[in-house]
């Protein structure tokens, strides 16, 4: 299944009103009880109104531990579902209902059935972008931060099934060579697009910088390879998550550049938390039409419309739990 990808609107602000809005979002969100959480791919503006910005992790942990009324989530369709799983008491405003997931379309609930009867004695492992349905069949979630974690905590005698993203199955397999894992062949429109080709380019212009690079992007595979080739520098390259990028800008090295290969969203965190350093897209172009869709203007009106609450129906959020559960406690 395919879905249609929205078109990005162009927003042009100004400062004066971006603070118009944020004033009236907090104090909305003041009113209402509400907490707003922001993924790491959001708008700039977006990522500035909100109370926790970070990684589907991260912000699955905020969306189980708040105690605030409302979860306004500026994400993804099935990020809102995670948190309605995870909060069951708390309303879920999704602002935007464009908001899917091509990574998430790749695979239904009856094709992980299938697989499953293929393979019965395999552990099921989904990456946390799936429907709420598909997590319902999952033996563990995972996000690109604690997937080696996860999968470390599965007896190595059990085989394994990962889905839907066939890059970061991939990487599992690089990491965890030894283990029995079993790919579906999903992937997300945008990381797939960001290619060796870019990267290199990249790198023969910012021939000191560092090179983080994203476990679902299309390059991951292919900077391996070619390590493996001799046609890539391994020096320093890094295939690390959203949130070690973070860490990676704010670890205290000495280094001060860096080419980052993953959605070009996570620049404004890294710039926040980074001032002073240099971070280069590796594709500019590389801009998820779906995360973009949030936009101020869209969550004030979430707050005072109260739209859009996002539900799961209760047999398929107690399925899903057990598996959200382990992601979140693991790694």
């Amino acid at each position: 299944m395919s879905l249609p990808l929205p078109t990005i609107e162009k927003i042009d602000l100004s400062p004066e009103r971006i603070e118009e809005l944020h004033g009236e979002i907090k104090e909305l969100a003041a009113k209402r009880g509400a907490v707003i959480l922001a993924h790491n791919y959001q708008r700039p503006e977006v990522q500035g109104v909100a109370d926790y910005v970070g990684d589907s992790l991260g912000l699955s942990r905020q969306a189980a531990e708040t105690e605030a009324a409302v979860i306004v989530f500026c994400g993804v369709h099935f990020m809102a579902e995670t948190a309605a799983i995870l909060s069951p008491q708390k309303k879920v405003l999704l602002p935007d209902l464009r908001a899917g997931c091509s990574l998430a379309a790749s695979i239904t609930a009856e094709d992980v059935r299938k697989w499953k009867a293929k393979f019965p004695d395999h552990i099921a492992v989904g990456y946390v972008n799936t429907t709420a349905e598909v997590k319902a069949e999952l033996d563990y979630c995972c996000t690109s931060g604690n997937v080696i974690d996860v999968i470390d905590a599965i007896p190595e005698d059990k085989g394994i099934l990962f889905l839907p993203d066939f890059f970061l199955g991939a990487h599992v397999r690089r990491m965890r060579p030894d283990r029995n894992v079993q790919v579906w062949m999903g992937e997300c429109h945008v990381h797939k697009e960001i290619n060796t080709r870019t990267v290199n380019a990249r790198r023969a212009e910012y021939p000191e910088a560092e090179v983080l690079v994203h476990p679902e992007c299309g390059c991951a595979g292919q900077l391996i390879y070619g390590v493996g080739m001799g046609d890539v520098d391994p020096n320093g390259v890094h295939i690390l998550s959203t949130e070690g990028m973070v860490r990676a800008a704010t670890n205290g090295s000495d280094d001060d550049t860096f080419i980052v290969a993953t959605e070009v969203g996570i620049l404004t965190r890294m710039q926040q938390v980074a001032p002073n350093k240099t971070f280069i897209p590796a594709d500019p172009e590389a801009l998820c039409a779906f995360m973009k869709t949030s936009t101020l203007d869209a969550i004030r009106d979430s707050l005072v419309k109260d739209q859009h609450i996002i539900t799961v129906p209760p047999d398929v959020a107690e399925r899903a739990t057990a598996a959200l559960d382990r992601m979140v406690s693991i790694g």
